[in-house]
C-alpha cells in the first residue's frame, strides 16, 4: 500500500482505564475481537497535537496542518492484526473533520480546543460543538515526570502503544488503516482531569479510579491508504 500522509504528534498523553469488555462488546462492530490484556478491556483517552500534516507527494492544506485533536479508543483484533477502534475523535479542524468522515468512516468531530505548554505542563481543554453528536468535554493539565524509555514486549505499555493499525466501518464495509512510526519514546506521566465526559458521551461509564498515565513529546507518522479488512 501506498503512502498517504504525514504528520507529527506532539505533547500525547495516554491516559488509560481497566474496564470491563461486556460493556465496551456492543459498542464494536462483531467482526471484531476485543482485545484483551490480563483478562480486563482498556479504554484510552490521548489529548494531543497534530502538526506538519501533509498529504504525500503534496503540500500541505491550510486550516488542516496544525491543530489539537482528542481520541477515545479501544484495542481490537481482525485475525492475526491487533489495531485500534476509535469510538470518537475529536479536532479543531473542520476540513480535517469532514474528510476523514467522509473518506475514511471514522467518527471524527468538532471541537473548540486549546493546547498549550507552560513549562512541561500541557494544558489542553476540549468542547465539541456539534449539536448532531453528544456534548463531550475535557479539561486536564498533564506533563512527564520521567525519562523516556522505550517499552518492553510482553508489557502493558507496549500493548497499548505499539499498534500499527486503526479499523473503521464506512457504508457498512470494514477498512483497515495502517500507520508506520519508530517505537514510542515513553515517559512515565501525571494529570489532573478537571472535566471529562468524553467515555460517557460513547455510551461507556469509567471506573474512578486514575488513570494509567504515560506521555510523548513527539513522534513522526506516516499514515497509508485505507483497504478493506
Amino acid at each position: 500500500m501506498s503512502h498517504a500522509l504525514r504528520m507529527t504528534w506532539v505533547d500525547l498523553a495516554f491516559l488509560h482505564w481497566r474496564v470491563s469488555a461486556e460493556q465496551l462488546r456492543p459498542l464494536v462492530p462483531p467482526q471484531l475481537q476485543l482485545d484483551l490484556f490480563d483478562g480486563s478491556a482498556w479504554l484510552g483517552i490521548t489529548p494531543f497535537r497534530m502538526t506538519a500534516v501533509r498529504p504525500v507527494l503534496m503540500p500541505p492544506i491550510p486550516t488542516a496542518t496544525d491543530f489539537p485533536e482528542l481520541n477515545v479508543r479501544t484495542y481490537v483484533r481482525f485475525g492475526a492484526r491487533a489495531g485500534v477502534w476509535f469510538f470518537s475523535l475529536d479536532a479543531a479542524s473542520w476540513l480535517a473533520v469532514t474528510t476523514a468522515r467522509t473518506t475514511i468512516g471514522l467518527p471524527y468531530m468538532h471541537a473548540r480546543m486549546e493546547e498549550r505548554r507552560v513549562g512541561e505542563d500541557v494544558q489542553y481543554s476540549s468542547t465539541r460543538t456539534e449539536s448532531a453528536h453528544p456534548h463531550a468535554t475535557f479539561r486536564a493539565t498533564y506533563r512527564p515526570t520521567g525519562p523516556v524509555y522505550a517499552s518492553q514486549p510482553g508489557s502493558l505499555d507496549h500493548w497499548l502503544t505499539e499498534r500499527y493499525s486503526l479499523f473503521a466501518r464506512r457504508a457498512g464495509t470494514l477498512l483497515r488503516l495502517d500507520i508506520e512510526h519508530v517505537p514510542w519514546p515513553l515517559r512515565h506521566g501525571a494529570c489532573e482531569v478537571r472535566e471529562n465526559t468524553m467515555a460517557t458521551a460513547a455510551g461507556i461509564s469509567l471506573p474512578p479510579d486514575a488513570p494509567h498515565v504515560r506521555y510523548a513529546q513527539q513522534l513522526d507518522v506516516v499514515a497509508h491508504w485505507p483497504a478493506r479488512a
